[in-house]
């Protein structure tokens, strides 16, 4: 009796294991995929809203990375972290502006989600794929323009190198500091030469020209 008593107890352990990882399973695709109403039935189950795959990605942070607006509602609608970040330092709002997902973007904004966050900022993201809907609205919304990457790199300098000309007018716009200089000692200008985009070198060489000359930093030494 005992050994069959073990044996059941075994099994009954086995088969909750086995539901709770199929439904840890079912939760990540639905997230991944967009289907909300399977999800939706998994939190009212107990499954946490801020369940995280292997890379430390969240439900909402997969849903969003696909742009799945109403997966994405719903999650935050159930208390799910709209701030939380993978393993990679990424959180919902930075891979949706860098996917171009705006009405994600929106709504995450919406939720409150803080924008001018360190180290890579969905500012950033954004330029550097030149989603000037996105960029229009951050900055709408407070983004600081001049915040860098962990190479020192800015948004303006993203969008100088990768060609996206609108964008380096909207950062100009607003204030972007054109003689900030990254790590490799590369300007925005500079590094809108290297990959040939000459038409955005002579836009921030215009633009320097026509603006004052930023106050250097009195340094005093005491003895």
């Amino acid at each position: 009796m005992k050994i069959k008593h073990f044996i059941l107890l075994f099994l009954s352990i086995f088969i909750a294991f086995s539901v709770r990882a199929g439904t840890y399973e079912e939760a990540l695709d639905a997230a991944t995929m967009g289907d909300t109403t399977t999800l939706a039935a998994l939190l009212d189950r107990g499954l946490l809203a801020d369940t995280v795959d292997a890379g430390g990605n969240t439900l909402l942070l997969l849903a969003a990375r696909e742009g799945h607006l109403a997966t994405v509602d719903m999650l935050i609608n159930k208390g799910a972290n709209t701030a939380a970040l993978n393993s990679n330092g990424d959180s919902p709002l930075l891979m949706a502006a860098l996917k171009g997902y705006l009405p994600v973007v929106e709504r995450l904004l919406a939720a409150g989600t803080p924008i001018n966050t360190p180290g890579w900022t969905p500012l950033i993201y954004a330029a550097f794929e030149g989603h000037l809907d996105i960029v229009d609205i951050l900055i709408a919304r407070g983004a600081n323009p001049d915040l860098l990457a962990p190479n020192q790199a800015s948004a303006l300098m993203y969008a100088a190198r990768n060609g996206h000309i609108e964008v380096v007018q909207r950062l100009l716009l607003a204030g972007a500091d054109a003689t900030l200089v990254n790590d490799s000692g590369r300007t925005a200008q500079s590094w809108a030469l290297e990959n040939g985009n000459t038409d955005i070198a002579d836009l921030i060489s215009s633009h320097l020209a026509k603006s004052p000359a930023k106050p250097k930093s009195l340094r005093i030494s005491i003895d």
